[in-house]
């Protein structure tokens, strides 16, 4: 996979991400109250993430030559994170 294709295939599981924190947003206001606390819990772990990858998303996009396959590395490496962490938010809450 070329640079330009990597990009849109980051750019678009950001877009995804925050697709999928918006719609936990409006389920949490649904959660039952004894789980409201944990799945806010889980909610703000996965927005720290999310932010994680929109910042290495940036570095991507910004990286030098010579430093596009760390960037590209880190960015898979906080994607495979956040990917853990919506698993695990999924096996809590359903």
């Amino acid at each position: 996979m070329n640079k330009e294709e990597f990009k849109a295939k980051a750019k678009q599981s950001i877009d995804e991400v925050s697709a999928k924190i918006n719609e936990l947003k409006a389920k949490r206001e649904s959660a039952k109250e004894e789980t409201k606390s944990q799945y806010g819990e889980a909610l703000d772990d996965l927005e720290t993430k999310k932010a994680d990858l929109e910042a290495k998303y940036d570095d991507l996009e910004n990286a030098a030559e010579d430093k596009w396959e760390e960037a590209k590395d880190a960015f898979s490496d906080v994607s495979d994170s956040f990917t853990e962490g919506w698993d695990k938010f999924k096996s809590l809450f359903s």
